[in-house]
């Protein structure tokens, strides 16, 4: 499978799902890993977003996202896609509120449109982040999300260090850093949630500071909290962060002493995520980046 890349491609693959844009006003976005991403506007005026899987094995996925969309739309403050088609080639639906809080140049140069340190936005990402946390398990279950206790997703990471080390160069400093963290019992939570996954700007709508939308929940799932505050914790000043967690256990989100630290420690490991992707895509393209993320240059 290869989702289409020419404009006239996607406008015909638009007209076969009985959307008829106008193809003087197309866009299309290539980041995403999983999809092809256009947005788009149809002859009646109503803008689009159209998602085409770039390989088969998504589409199982797609299927558990859609259930997933479904179930915390209405749990959330903000908006979240409302898939008005789905199909094996093309999911699309009307265009949120707001433009991304994070988008990439042709040249790949990161373009930001929302101010990370704002405690407005923090306030609001946290508040939505105690929402989605607050969804029940048996209900996230049900849609088909992957369900892991504490230990078993402490153990996915410990299995997914071994596999990227076992196919990947890997800096050891890198390594013993991530064995030590999955050895240490006083950095891990006793409780699982469900989880969007990857919540950063580029997953996010922002009308100015305040957040409307959430994007992109192919990776939800139920497990470890920390993957929904990881990036804020990392990517944003200590304030912020505060800000983000006042508003979060406000919202009735549960806390440990070490999520801070917990949430360093995970970012520190995300390059084991892109050495899993090659793994399990087999897509050879990706493996250079990955391995310039597991094994870095010496500073």
């Amino acid at each position: 499978m290869t989702a289409p890349a020419d404009r006239s491609a996607i406008l015909a693959l638009a007209a076969r799902h009985d959307l008829d844009l106008d193809p003087e006003d197309l866009r299309v976005i290539e980041a995403g890993l999983d999809f092809r991403v256009a947005i788009g506007r149809a002859v009646d005026g109503q803008r689009w977003v159209l998602r085409m899987p770039r390989r088969p094995d998504v589409l199982d996925r797609a299927e558990v996202e859609g259930r997933l969309l479904e179930l915390v739309a209405p749990r959330l403050s903000i908006a979240v896609p409302d898939w008005r088609i789905r199909s094996a080639e093309l999911i699309a639906y009307p265009l949120l509120p707001g433009e991304p809080g994070l988008t990439l140049a042709e040249d790949g140069t990161p373009q930001w449109h929302v101010d990370v340190s704002s405690t407005t936005y923090s306030a609001m990402l946290g508040q939505v982040i105690a929402e989605l946390h607050a969804i029940d398990i048996e209900e996230a279950r049900a849609t088909g999300v992957e369900v892991r206790s504490p230990q078993e997703a402490r153990q996915q990471w410990r299995d997914d260090i071994a596999r990227v080390a076992d196919a990947f160069e890997v800096s050891p400093a890198l390594l013993e850093r991530w064995t030590a963290w999955v050895g240490e019992d006083s950095y891990w939570p006793g409780h699982s949630v469900l989880t969007h996954g990857e919540i950063y700007p580029a997953h996010t709508l922002v009308d100015g500071e305040r957040l409307t939308a959430v994007l992109d929940w192919t990776t939800a799932g139920v497990g470890d909290p920390a993957r929904d505050l990881t990036f804020q914790q990392a990517g944003t000043p200590p304030e912020a962060f505060a800000t983000l967690l006042e508003h979060y256990e406000a919202g009735g989100g549960r806390t440990w002493p070490r999520l801070a630290e917990h949430c360093a420690e995970m970012f520190a490991a995300s390059p084991i995520a892109y050495g899993v992707f090659v793994l399990e895509t087999g897509d050879e393209t990706h493996r250079a980046a990955a391995e310039a993320g597991l094994n870095p240059p010496a500073p």
